[in-house]
């Protein structure tokens, strides 16, 4: 049977800025750009009581919060950090599975200090992370990636949760439905008015039912339900889309500011999709309104979608099927490309319901 471990580093880029400050140790601090269009990024756990957590409106988490600190961005620190974490890991296995910049899968069912227990394995990288970098992490063990992810946020902040596999079926039906993986607040909604509300629920619809309701994400619950999930850990991730967006100073419903702000959009697309190499051929435009509301509009063509002369048409293509006015302005303009494989089209039909971040730096 395997041995998945997930670490996560705890409130990580607010706790980085808390070590390398003084000042700002056991105070709520929000890392992200402290302006009316700024998004939280992090929040400290001294923050969390109070409401605030990332994706957030700074605005917002300052009146939740009136003593909140908010600390602007450091990414090269945080990249300095988390590549001398990932050193840890591979001090266990090469089989590592880095998910964002402050967690990742380890697979350590063969590892290279011949160490049975994952679970002492778990204990020693915190260890390590704590020694190396003055950051806690939590950690998740399990037979699987699910399982060991859900483990990772059972205890945190600094946390170890084993999921046995004897016990396994007992907890999952434990599980609150928005504790899954892959379930979103829009999934979890739908699941509510299906009477489901926890795992054991779940367990109890039938794989034709899911199916028919939730697409390809409907096996992907049912496994889940039973403890059952075969992904490996995968050392190397293909890169499926390059995008950019921009959040506007100010709302705008003015068709030529829309075109204009859709251009300058463009023109940074064509240049991140230069410097990673990357071919896709499915745009998506991702428009969101001055009262947050938000929609997509996607299109797929046969060759890749690189330069500027191809993608602007498309991207105008797709602006002309979104509605908008000076009653109804926009806040937020997004392009993504990425590619058509199946899980690029799964993630278009919102199975994992990430949302991308407004950055305003």
């Amino acid at each position: 049977m395997r041995k998945i471990i997930h670490i996560d580093m705890d409130a990580f880029f607010a706790s980085v800025e808390q070590r390398d400050n003084p000042e700002l140790r056991g105070k709520p601090i929000a890392v992200g750009y402290d302006g009316e269009r700024g998004v939280v990024s992090t929040a400290s756990y001294e923050a969390r009581p109070f409401g605030v957590h990332s994706a957030q409106s700074v605005m917002v988490a300052k009146r939740l919060c009136p003593h909140l600190i908010i600390v602007p961005g450091h990414f090269h620190v945080y990249k300095e950090v988390s590549a001398q974490i990932h050193e840890i890991f591979h001090e266990y296995t090469d089989l590592v599975e880095p998910l964002s910049i402050d967690e990742a899968f380890l697979d350590v069912t063969e590892n290279k200090k011949g160490i049975e227990l994952a679970q002492t394995i778990a204990l020693e990288i915190k260890e390590k992370i704590r020694e190396r970098t003055q950051l806690t992490a939590s950690a998740g063990v399990s037979y699987n990636k699910f399982l060991a992810k859900i483990a990772s946020d059972y205890r945190k902040p600094d946390g170890l949760f084993v999921v046995h596999p004897d016990r396994a079926l007992g907890f999952i039906g434990s599980l609150p439905i928005e504790k899954f993986w892959g379930v979103g607040p829009k999934t979890a909604e739908r699941m509510h008015r299906m009477g489901i509300y926890s795992g054991e629920q779940l367990r109890e619809v039938s794989l034709s039912h899911l199916s028919a309701v939730f697409g390809k994400a409907g096996p992907m619950y049912y496994q889940f339900a039973r403890g059952i999930d075969n992904r490996p850990v995968i050392v190397e991730r293909e890169r499926k889309s390059v995008g950019c967006e921009h959040t506007f100073l100010e709302d705008i419903g003015n068709q030529s500011a829309v075109i204009i702000e859709l251009y300058h959009t463009v023109l940074e697309l064509e240049g991140r999709i230069k410097r990673a190499g990357f071919e896709g051929r499915t745009l998506t435009l991702k428009v969101k309104y001055y009262d947050f509301t938000q929609i997509t509009r996607s299109i797929t063509v046969n060759h890749t979608v690189k330069t500027k002369d191809e993608i602007l048409p498309l991207a105008k293509q797709l602006l002309a099927e979104v509605e908008y006015s000076n009653e109804r302005p926009i806040r937020l303009l997004g392009l993504t490309v990425s590619g058509s494989s199946a899980t690029d089209e799964a993630n278009s039909e919102g199975i994992w319901e990430e949302g991308w971040l407004d950055f305003q730096e």
